[in-house]
């Protein structure tokens, strides 16, 4: 096993496999375009909010970039998926879900040959930016210095994890209205309200937009 594989080990366990039913890796991806910027926003707050360690940030080889969180204590992946509804929510809410992609149950392999000359790469915060308008490497990237940036992180221990999932415990949920009638203008307002509501978690504004579709 590589120095690089040892790590990505270390920090995200092993692929999952038919019958896993725990993830120890969570990716935040924003692309279309590829905005640091923003998702330095995320990389920030769940530092200095929440009280995380550093997630890794990355280059997806194509349109955008990740932000790629180790877990000390491994999910299922329905609250894996929640988690990464909440972040979204807190930090994103006025980004366009088509830009967001929430992945857990497999994440990318990085480095990866993306295109001829495009690779995705794990990057350092004081680089990120340079990617803004070609979000890969021309080249491949050395292993070794891959394992030396990852080697600098550590997981989300499983108390300020635990913390994290009781507040989005604590979260109201909005039950969607049946589809608007005439008599039912007090309702749509309201939906209307949650949808455009940056402050409301994004799978909430996500939930009330469907039910006006209803």
């Amino acid at each position: 096993m590589t120095r690089l594989q040892t790590e990505i080990k270390r920090l995200y366990g092993t692929p999952p496999g038919e019958g896993d039913t725990t993830v120890r890796a969570l990716v935040l991806e924003l692309a279309r375009p590829a905005d640091w910027p923003r998702l330095a926003q995320v990389w920030q707050g769940v530092q200095a909010d929440l009280g995380w360690p550093a997630p890794a940030i990355a280059v997806n080889g194509v349109d955008g970039y990740q932000l790629w969180f180790s877990l000390a204590q491994p999910l299922p992946p329905a609250e894996a998926q929640h988690l990464l509804e909440h972040l979204c929510g807190r930090y994103l809410a006025d980004i366009a879900p088509e830009r967001l992609r929430l992945i857990h149950s497999a994440p990318p392999t990085i480095p990866r040959q993306v295109a001829a000359d495009a690779w995705s790469a794990f990057v350092t915060s004081d680089l990120a930016a340079v990617f803004a308008d070609t979000p890969w490497l021309d080249l491949p990237p050395g292993e070794d210095a891959q394992a030396e940036l990852l080697g600098r992180l550590s997981p989300i221990a499983a108390q300020d994890l635990r913390a994290a999932l009781q507040a989005t415990d604590a979260t109201p949920v909005v039950t969607p209205a049946p589809a608007p009638r005439a008599s039912d203008n007090e309702a749509r307002q309201f939906l209307l309200g949650v949808m455009r509501d940056p402050a409301v978690e994004l799978a909430l504004r996500i939930d009330a937009a469907k039910a006006l579709l209803r």
